[in-house]
């Protein structure tokens, strides 16, 4: 059982293996046990749902404490925090794309479960990427908290521009190279039909994969500022990527739980944007405030993190408060 000790990016072999059992389990329990079955997920339901999963990640923290000590814990509490702050304006593009596709409430959970198994790999690629980084050029983290601030400033400008499906590039792409169809065929991503032209009976995509795939190419877009973002709170392996991937994992109970009202967290984009700023800004400070060992202190980090996104949380529904439905929008 040696083995189980080896060291795999700084961390025992067996704290990784004992993660990705958790996760393994997470998804059969989903997909195997729970929703077997296409069905509409409710409100009360996806709320239970949310409130487990974040449950299920901050008692993650209380297990990384105990291995790993009170520091790490702080940074990967932080980094959880974070992450599920910038997924909720991930659930607001998501909303957007179910939408512009007229997919079902029936069916969302369907892609929303495929898409969260693209994310696991494609975060676990840029995460890696990322540390191989870091490790090799220590100055590329003050790039990233460059690219934090500016990113942060340009969601400040752009927060209330909507995202535009029918006008991006990669879906142009995809319906170039594919025959899609113009309906729906219930939960399926793909069916045989004839071609419009030749009368051929060949395989078609459906609006249901369309939607699959900018699901997956907005996290991709979304991961652009996250990755940075928990790199720039800290530079552990497995700090990263557990804090990333306990967070992704509720975005499917968190979208079905916010999507009837998005419209309430209007506001919180601002929030998210002072974030940003904040933690690309918090690498400059540690340097200039010769903080000890050169990191800004985790304890303060968490406290100013929880304030601002508290503050965005507050206003924005103070301010949609009596609104209906999109009148925020």
């Amino acid at each position: 059982m040696e083995f189980l000790f080896t060291d795999w990016l700084g961390k025992p072999l067996w704290l990784w293996l004992a993660f990705f059992g958790i996760v393994l389990s997470l998804l059969v329990l989903d997909l195997g046990v729970l929703h077997r079955e296409n069905r509409e997920i409710e409100v009360r339901e996806s709320l239970w749902m949310s409130a487990f999963y974040i449950t299920l990640g901050l008692a993650f923290g209380g297990f990384v404490w105990w291995q790993l000590g009170a520091t790490a814990a702080k940074e990967y509490v932080t980094g959880f925090v974070v992450e599920k702050s910038l997924a909720m304006d991930n659930v607001f593009v998501i909303a957007i794309i179910f939408s512009y596709f007229a997919v079902p409430r029936l069916y969302q959970h369907r892609v929303l479960f495929w898409g969260i198994l693209g994310v696991i790999v494609l975060r676990g690629i840029m995460i890696g990427l990322g540390a191989t980084l870091v490790s090799e050029f220590g100055w590329i983290l003050y790039f990233f908290a460059a690219f934090l601030i500016y990113t942060g400033v340009k969601m400040w400008r752009m927060a209330d521009s909507a995202f535009d499906v029918g006008g991006s590039p990669v879906l142009a792409w995809v319906r170039r190279r594919l025959n899609v169809t113009d309906d729906l065929h219930g939960d399926r991503f793909f069916v045989k039909t004839p071609h419009r032209l030749t009368g051929r009976v060949v395989t078609h995509a459906t609006p249901l994969f369309l939607a699959l795939v900018m699901v997956e190419f907005v996290d991709v877009v979304f991961a652009v500022d996250s990755v940075p973002a928990i790199f720039a709170i800290t530079t552990d392996p497995y700090i990263v990527y557990t804090s990333n991937i306990f967070a992704i994992l509720g975005l499917r109970a968190l979208y079905f739980a916010l999507s009837a009202m998005v419209h309430r967290f209007h506001y919180l984009k601002y929030a998210l944007a002072v974030l940003l700023v904040f933690i690309g800004a918090k690498i400059f400070l540690a340097d200039i405030l010769a903080f000890p060992g050169g990191k800004f202190p985790p304890e303060w980090g968490l406290g100013i993190t929880f304030a601002i996104l508290a503050a965005g949380v507050g206003y924005s529904l103070w301010r949609t408060r009596g609104d209906s439905q999109g009148a925020a929008s």
